[in-house]
């Protein structure tokens, strides 16, 4: 029966990596154009090609928004041929549109894919994110403890000063108190002006970046896209779901979400073997952004599985349509 297919993880990866690559090309055109969302719209639409392309029963659980706010990539939308396994999908076509449209670092298209109902459905609310790298016991850091209780914990673990710590952390009045907290302690701070999924795999290779953490409330959706990549590439990360208002504790209950003061640890957001992938639109830490030749463009994608481990960064050089 068809509702019995393997999630076939290896065979679907090489595809995932054609539709990041896919949105980042499609994005190319608009970076420092100024027009975030004509940029994101060409980046949803090569996405949603590609998908449909897959032979997957794919629903997205982490799109665009709800239906009625996205025409295209929205939740609960389905994806693919039809054919092959039912799976997950949480994707971000690009993640970092106001990056793209000023020609700022780190703008990335974003997908993971994971078995029918192991994504953790994260309603479009604020989440408050804690992450660090590999190597690190279990529970060394946690929510509960003050960001700066958080740094002196951390510096322990490694063996060095709390001043050698550096910490992500996005720039946001909200995060002002948070902040002086961690500076108090010595540690540094790289502020970042969108891009937190960027932010929390800087911590998985703190030696490339420099980065050892990542603190701080953004969107939930991206918090899973995120835990889906240190589930890939190692490292802890913990979530918490923040409601302003009624109707976000109605968007958490459409969601399937009944305790909405759980901490949700890195693998309880994502429960099974995934895989991810990411592409470079503009430069930044973690990948090249997109270069255009005269004759073609080239893109550089990160492609990941948690079931072994493996990490592959892929150039990918397409020739430039001249017509």
């Amino acid at each position: 029966m068809v509702s019995q297919i393997e999630f076939q993880d290896r065979m679907l990866s090489l595809g995932l990596a054609r539709v990041s690559e896919a949105a980042a090309m499609a994005s190319a055109r608009l970076v420092g154009r100024g027009d975030e969302k004509a940029a994101d719209q060409a980046a949803v639409n090569a996405m949603r090609e590609q998908l449909n392309m897959l032979d997957i029963r794919g629903v997205v659980v982490i799109g665009e928004g709800e239906r009625d706010e996205a025409p295209m990539l929205f939740i609960g939308e389905e994806v693919g041929t039809g054919e092959g396994p039912a799976v997950d999908i949480a994707l971000d076509p690009l993640e970092g549109t106001t990056l793209t449209a000023k020609d700022m670092p780190n703008a990335l298209t974003v997908i993971a894919m994971a078995p029918r109902g192991t994504l953790l459905h994260a309603p479009d609310v604020y989440m408050d994110k804690l992450a660090i790298g590999p190597g690190y016991p279990e529970g060394v850091v946690s929510l509960e403890m003050s960001p700066a209780e958080r740094v002196r914990a951390l510096a322990r673990a490694r063996g060095c000063q709390d001043r050698d710590i550096t910490v992500c952390v996005l720039e946001r009045p909200r995060h002002e108190e948070m902040i002086a907290d961690i500076r108090s302690t010595g540690a540094a701070i790289r502020l970042i002006t969108d891009g937190d999924v960027a932010g929390v795999i800087h911590c998985a290779e703190p030696e490339k970046t420099g980065i050892d953490m990542y603190m701080g409330s953004g969107g939930a959706p991206e918090g899973v896209l995120a835990a889906s990549a240190l589930k890939c590439m190692g490292g802890q990360m913990w979530g918490r779901l923040m409601f302003r208002n009624d109707d976000e504790r109605r968007r958490a209950a459409k969601a399937g979400i009944t305790d909405l003061d759980r901490i949700y640890s890195r693998d309880e957001m994502v429960t099974a073997d995934v895989i991810f992938a990411a592409t470079g639109v503009t430069d930044g830490n973690i990948l090249a952004g997109i270069r255009r030749e005269p004759d073609f463009l080239e893109t550089e994608t990160l492609l990941m599985r948690s079931k072994t481990g493996s990490i592959r960064r892929m150039i990918y050089r397409n020739p430039i349509n001249h017509e």
